[in-house]
């Protein structure tokens, strides 16, 4: 009997907790099933309705975004036959060199953005839009991000702002379709269209996360050469052609986010090292390995003990490689519901067991703070060649991130 996936029985078990949370969780930290609306607290007359905030970033440079509609002609949506072209939501996240007189990009567009009115506002992130581009002398590095099944670009911001403001360019992929929902200009929402899932399903997911990828560093080093990928055609930030170091390309994703990272750098030796947060993997790099730099995080349960892909890859990485876990962490605690959930979970009566289910049980600050300092560390080691003793052993700063021989 063919056994299946880690990953596949991970993704029926998150789509069980989604209904149970309700409400928009299929956003927050859930995958593409039906949204199950819970019953609120309703606000007094009197109250504003909350808006969830994210930390800020900590490093000195300002961030700045931009959103860019990419439509691939050389191959037809392989969800939606009906469709000749892939089409693609990716934000451009960049230092930029000032901030004022720019408005705050949403967590999420408003019309994604599924709680009920006048219970939550959709939380601003930190990213200016349209802010001018905070060059550097040959250009800065570019980090990928993949989110996780049925999430959306928007899962990772906490992560990828600390990134931008620490003097790198990331580019979040919506992979269409499959996400929730993705919005596009002028007010156009697709929604997933993938049929039931099984195992060979979610390696073709892969498959297409893998195009979706290489494509968007095809657009990338056109944009960077001085052309607008942009299907409108709309205005791009000042300072941003040239502006990418497309010789120091990484990716880093959470789940099927984290497996589409390693799965992408087996097939396209631009991405020179990867980080997998918490994803089963999936593909020929199972077996294959890599010769060049890869992380694995797990959360409190997983690990190489516990997932066959996870041990199968480790035996075969070439490259430099490290196991990290985080303790009291949950599956989600990678996404940005570590810090959303909690803020909100009162206003929408969510039961704490299923709160912590998603999460864990680790302080909300400490778990994005040990995130933020491990992958910082990471891309400055393999994009920048600043060595960091963080990486070689436990460091008592971050007792809850433990190293696995």
């Amino acid at each position: 009997m063919k056994t299946r996936p880690t990953h596949a029985i991970s993704i029926r078990t998150a789509a069980r907790r989604v209904l149970l949370l309700g409400v928009s969780l299929m956003i927050l930290v859930g995958l593409s099933a039906p949204v199950v609306h819970a019953q609120p607290t309703t606000p007094a007359a009197t109250e504003q309705p909350l808006r969830p905030t994210l930390p800020a970033p900590t490093g000195h440079h300002r961030v700045g975004v931009v959103q860019l509609h990419l439509v691939d002609n050389t191959r037809p949506d392989p969800w939606v036959p009906t469709q000749p072209v892939r089409e693609l939501m990716v934000s451009l996240w960049f230092p930029a060199q000032r901030t004022h007189h720019y408005p705050l990009a949403p967590w999420l567009p408003p019309a994604l953005w599924v709680v009920p009115p006048g219970v939550l506002q959709v939380p601003l992130t930190h990213g200016a839009v349209g802010a001018p581009v905070d060059r550097d002398r040959g250009g800065r590095p570019v980090v990928l991000y993949s989110p996780g099944f049925g999430l959306t670009r928007d899962n990772g911001t906490v992560l990828v702002e600390e990134l931008v403001s620490r003097g790198y360019i990331v580019a979040t992929i919506d992979h269409t379709y499959e996400a929730p929902a993705v919005e596009f200009p002028g007010g156009r929402v697709e929604t997933p269209a993938l049929p039931p899932v099984t195992d060979e399903i979610i390696e073709q997911v892969v498959a297409v996360r893998v195009a979706d990828t290489r494509f968007v560093l095809d657009t990338l080093t056109e944009l960077n050469a001085g052309t607008n990928p942009d299907a409108e055609h709309r205005r791009l930030p000042s300072g941003l052609p040239g502006a990418l170091r497309l010789s120091s390309v990484a990716m880093f994703g959470h789940s099927l986010g984290g497996a589409t990272a390693a799965a992408a750098m087996h097939e396209d030796r631009r991405i020179t090292a990867g980080v997998n947060l918490d994803g089963a993997l999936h593909g020929p790099v199972v077996t294959a390995g890599l010769d060049r730099p890869f992380m694995l995080v797990a959360n409190q349960d997983q690990g190489r003990d516990t997932d066959k892909t996870w041990a199968t890859f480790w035996a075969n990485q070439r490259g430099w490689r490290l196991n990290l876990q985080l303790t009291g962490s949950g599956h989600n605690s990678f996404t940005d519901a570590q810090v959303l959930l909690p803020q909100i979970a009162g206003v929408l009566d969510l039961p704490p067991d299923e709160v912590q289910q998603a999460i864990g049980t680790i302080d909300p600050h400490r778990s994005i703070k040990n995130q933020r300092a491990y992958l910082t560390a990471f891309f400055d080691t393999h994009l920048r060649d600043r060595g960091s003793h963080l990486l070689d052993h436990p460091s008592p700063r971050f007792p809850e991130m433990q190293f696995i021989a």
